[in-house]
């Protein structure tokens, strides 16, 4: 029976230890959260900045809902493009640098959006092997060639390219990547995308907010300007506190995606509550200059606290700290004993991650004190 199948699969998932479960909680984002009942001193989330629960964005959301409501009520292109819509878009481009900015609900969406509008068959797309899983569903639903490169190989890359006969080509790529925390070279990438006529296409789902000037995102990181063939794409369910993504780039090119990109033309609009939040957030996160300069205390801290400790930490400069486990057994065992001491780091598993290289991700936060650094610290020590 067909479901018996299913239940089969399940179980092996439960002896491979890659049975995910959800942990529900009773609190509002934060360091000091309540999950499952229980406090925990928590460094699971991607609130960078510490701006998912801020006072401002409450007081706009708040103001939003009694001025437009709940609901967008249509998708963008029907009747469910707000105002709030129109000035995020504005000003999200103008704070990247761009000529134009569209609004998609999630990182999701917009990844799933942009590819296939850009590329199809006969085209190939030339992606970091370590991208992340909607960037890889984005290939496949375009129908492109996919050709996977070894990650932060330019030299393996330019090859690729080089040998290529796909009509049109796309360079894909994290900006900074989530389970390892590193950059990708962008000044190169895009250097390659030049030379061999491609579009390069950049998810910053980790550096908007965080890294550049003002928290302007990867681009800004690298001194790197925008040009028609490079499409920028921000997250804004991580450093920006609330949820939703941006694509931002040539003006004619954003147009298109506006006309064509399926997961942006046939789905309802965002909440105009979330738009408004996100112009609250936005104005914050140009402000932030001081929360940045914390959270690079931070993994400054955890960094020297970890030094002389099995627990070695990816090279990472990043909000994004992870700790090589191996097994997945192993990795579910540790996370276990820190929760035990009322500290919760997940554990990500395959097929997240490749297989033995399970990992606590250690995600810091501007709202984390060095306190609270040093209390996972310690714990990690009793230990070892």
């Amino acid at each position: 029976m067909i479901w018996e199948e299913l239940n089969h699969q399940l179980a092996s998932l439960a002896d491979e230890k890659l049975l995910r479960q959800r942990r529900t909680l009773d609190s509002a984002c934060g360091t000091e959260i309540t999950v499952d009942g229980q406090q925990r001193l928590s460094f699971a989330s991607n609130d960078y900045l510490g701006l998912a629960a801020e006072p401002a964005l409450v007081e706009a959301a708040c103001s939003a809902a009694r001025r437009w409501g709940v609901g967008a009520g249509a998708s963008h292109l029907v009747g469910g493009h707000f105002t709030p819509h129109e000035q995020l878009e504005q000003q999200l481009a103008q704070f990247v640098g761009s000529e134009r900015a569209l609004y998609f609900g999630t990182g999701y969406l917009a990844n799933l959006g942009v590819v296939p509008t850009l590329v199809g068959r006969g085209d190939a797309v030339f992606a970091d092997r370590l991208n992340h899983a909607s960037l890889i569903d984005a290939v496949q639903l375009s129908r492109a060639e996919h050709v996977r490169y070894a990650h932060n190989d330019l030299a393996m890359l330019e090859r690729q390219l080089n040998a290529s006969t796909a009509k049109r080509k796309l360079i894909l790529t994290d900006a900074v990547f989530s389970m390892d925390g590193d950059l990708a070279p962008l000044p190169q990438l895009l250097a390659l995308a030049e030379q061999f006529d491609a579009w390069l296409v950049v998810d910053d789902a980790h550096g908007f907010g965080v890294l550049g000037e003002h928290g302007r995102g990867s681009l800004s990181h690298f001194g790197l300007g925008f040009s028609p063939r490079l499409l920028y794409i921000g997250t804004l369910g991580k450093a920006a506190g609330s949820s939703g993504a941006f694509v931002a780039g040539n003006a004619n090119v954003i147009e298109w995606l506006l006309q064509r990109a399926r997961t942006y033309v046939f789905t309802t609009a965002s909440s105009p509550i979330i738009a408004a939040s996100l112009i609250a957030s936005l104005q914050l996160i140009e402000q932030g200059d001081h929360r940045r300069t914390h959270l690079r205390a931070l993994v400054s801290r955890l960094q020297q606290g970890l030094a002389d400790t099995r627990w070695q930490l990816l090279p990472s400069p990043t909000a994004i700290q992870p700790i090589i486990i191996g097994s997945n057994e192993d990795a579910l065992r540790v996370a276990a004993q820190l929760e035990q001491r009322g500290i919760w780091v997940p554990a990500i598993r395959p097929p997240t991650v490749p297989k033995g290289s399970a990992r606590l991700r250690v995600s810091l936060s501007a709202a984390h004190s060095i306190e609270q650094i040093d209390q996972l610290v310690d714990s990690l020590v009793e230990l070892q």
